[in-house]
C-alpha cells in the first residue's frame, strides 16, 4: 500500500470556523501573538495565556471536522495515510484519522513547567492558575511557541523521507522548520499543494491545487482514486 504523507495548516481549520492569526493581521482575539504564545508572554502574565488559550479551546470544541478531514480519513481504505499537521487543534481526529502528528502542540493538553515529558489531557475547556502537575508546579498549554524548539521536527522528517506521496494542504509553507520539510521528500516523489493562492515553491514535480482545503481535496480524492 503507497504511503501519503499529508502536511496541513490554518487553511483546513479555517473552513471549520476556526480563525487563524494571520489572516487577522498577525491578532488572535485581539491579542498580538507576542503577548499570548511566546515563552516571555508566559513569564510576564501566565493567567492572560492560559485564558487565550481557554477560549481557544472553546472556540476548537464548538467547531466540527469539515469534507477535507473527512476525505482524508476515506484515503486511508486505499493508502497507508500519515498527517503532518501544524494545527493544534483536533479536528484531525475528530473525523477519524488515524495518523496525525502535531508539529506545535496539541490545544486539548497540559504540561509540566517543570518537566516536559509530563503530558496531561484537559478536561473539558480550560487550565487555570493553580493547576499543577504530580510533582507540584503550575501546568502549562502543551503549544509550541514562537521561539521555542519543534521536538516532532525530528519523527516529521523520518516520515516524509518514506513518502510515495506528499500533499500540502492550507499552509503557505514559510514559516521554518515546518516549510523546511518538503525538502526531505524524495526528488521523485510527486507532490500536490492545495492552496487557493500562489504559494512561492520551486514548481518541478509539483501539481498545484488552487482552490480551498474542502474542493482542493475533493479534487485531489478523484485524481488519485480514478
Amino acid at each position: 500500500m503507497k504511503r501519503i504523507v499529508v502536511l496541513t495548516g490554518a487553511g483546513i481549520s479555517a473552513e471549520s470556523g476556526i480563525a487563524t492569526f494571520r489572516d487577522s493581521g498577525g491578532l488572535w482575539e485581539g491579542h498580538d501573538v507576542m503577548e499570548v504564545a511566546t515563552p516571555q508572554a508566559w513569564k510576564a502574565n501566565r493567567k492572560l495565556v492560559l485564558n487565550f488559550y481557554n477560549m481557544r479551546r472553546k472556540d476548537a470544541l464548538k467547531a466540527n471536522p469539515n469534507k477535507a478531514h473527512q476525505l482524508l480519513v476515506a484515503l486511508e481504505k486505499h493508502y497507508e495515510v500519515q498527517i503532518i499537521t501544524q494545527n493544534v487543534d483536533n479536528l484531525h481526529e475528530r473525523a477519524g484519522s488515524t495518523h496525525v502528528l502535531h508539529l506545535h502542540g496539541e490545544l486539548f493538553k497540559a504540561r509540566s513547567t517543570q518537566k516536559a515529558s509530563l503530558i496531561y489531557p484537559i478536561d473539558g475547556s480550560e487550565l487555570n492558575m493553580g493547576d499543577k502537575c504530580e510533582l507540584g508546579s503550575q501546568l502549562r498549554p502543551h503549544i509550541v511557541w514562537f521561539g521555542e524548539e519543534v521536538p516532532e521536527m525530528v519523527n516529521a522528517v523520518k516520515i516524509v523521507q518514506k513518502a510515495d506521496i506528499l500533499v500540502i494542504i492550507g499552509t503557505s509553507m514559510v514559516v521554518y522548520p515546518a516549510a523546511g520539510l518538503i525538502d526531505y521528500s524524495s526528488p521523485k516523489t510527486p507532490i500536490y499543494v492545495i492552496d487557493p493562492g500562489n504559494p512561492d515553491m520551486n514548481t518541478d514535480s509539483i501539481t498545484f491545487i488552487n482552490k480551498k482545503a474542502t474542493e482542493g481535496v475533493q479534487e485531489l480524492y478523484n485524481l488519485l482514486n480514478h
